[in-house]
Order: C-alpha cells, then structure tokens, then sequence
C-alpha cells in the first residue's frame, strides 16, 4: 500500500477519465457548471471507495462465475443510497444531475476497479484506490465544468455562488455574456474541452516518459 503511488496513478498516470478513457457520458454531460461538477465528483468518489471496501472484503467468498453480477449489486446499493441522500437533502443537484446519478451503476470507473483492483487487493489498498481515483475524477470534472461555464456562460461557480438558492444561483458574473463562446455550453462543447484536456495529458505523459529513457 503505497499512498503517493496511487495519488500519482489517480491523478496522472492512471486517470480514470484522461488515461483510462472510463465515465465518459457523465463526463460530457453533467460538466455545464461547478455544481454539477462537484456533486458528480463527490458522489462518484464516495460510491467507488464503499464499493471497492466491500468488494475487497468479499473477494475471497465471492465465486468467479458470478463476480460481475455481484459487483454491480454492491455498486446499485451504494448508488441507490447515494441517490436518495441526494433527493432528500441536495434536491436542486439530484435533478441537475437526472439521470446520471442512476446509471453511476454502470459506470465502468467503478466496475473497472472493482474487477481490475479491489478483487485483488486488501481493503486498506482498495480504499486509497477508490479515493485516489475518486479524486483524479473529480478534479477532471471541476476543470471541464470551470472552463466550459466560464468561457461559455462567462460565470463562475453557477449553482453555488452569485445568489439565490443551492442549485439556482446563476454564478459570478466574469465576462460580459454576449462575450461567451456559447458552442462551449452546448454537447460539442464537451468533446472539444475534453479532447484538448486528453490531448495535454497524453503530451505530458509522453514528454515524462522520454525524459525517463533519456536519463538512462
């Protein structure tokens, strides 16, 4: 169990969204603001570490044949009790969100874990990779969520600051809104910001690794 070498994994070498190319419909869809951003960050982060606990736990009793199915039943109690806290007391991003908090069932971050890692490892490895991840997740969504809404709507933090109720409030006001790159809130918008994001990541990664084999 070593903690910097799954942060590292988590947020660069590794990264679910930017390396492993998992979670993208979330990823696309939901990274309009900061709050919905955050919330699905969160909520991902939190689901992904419970499920890997439990699945480590039960990796030894859990027969071969039927391993998927019984991830993605311990993955549907977490994202069931999650969507539920949601409703009950975050209701404003339990309806931004829709959808996408039901289908964190599917989604193949948490599935891939589970049979790539937590089936593999001891509980206190797959908790740091369940968070780890979790965060390298989060973090992608907060930059999508940041540059689509501030250079698209010209706000920032839409959902949580500027006034009004959690959920409702417009954001800061940056840049002038007939100054937005409105194509950016729009669903290309996601697949331009996402790409030059996994474009950057790939450029770094190469660049790193050729400094390695240079060294030696």
């Amino acid at each position: 169990m070593n903690f910097s070498k799954q942060l590292k994994e988590g947020l660069i070498t590794q990264n679910p969204v930017l390396v492993q190319l998992l979670g993208m419909c979330s990823t696309l869809a939901i990274t309009t603001s900061f709050f919905n951003g955050l919330g699905m960050g969160i909520s991902v982060t939190v689901i992904l570490t419970l499920s890997n606990i439990f699945i480590s736990l039960l990796r030894k009793i859990i027969p071969n044949e039927v391993r998927i199915a019984c991830y993605i039943v311990v993955i549907a109690g977490f994202v069931t009790c999650v969507d539920l806290i949601l409703k009950a007391f975050v209701p404003a991003l339990s309806n931004s969100l829709g959808v996408f908090i039901p289908l964190i069932v599917v989604n193949c971050i948490i599935l891939g874990r589970a049979e790539a890692f937590a089936s593999k490892n001891g509980v206190g490895a797959a908790t740091l990779d369940g968070i780890c991840q979790g965060i390298g997740y989060t973090i992608v969504l907060i930059i999508m969520c940041v540059f689509r809404e501030l250079l698209g709507a010209g706000t920032f933090g839409g959902g949580l600051l500027g006034g009004g109720e959690l959920g409702a409030a417009p954001g800061l006001r940056i840049i002038p809104e007939q100054f937005g790159i409105k194509i950016l809130t729009m669903p290309v918008g996601g697949f331009l910001t996402l790409g030059a994001l996994i474009a950057a990541m790939q450029w770094a990664l190469s660049k790193s690794e050729k400094k390695k084999k240079e060294a030696k």
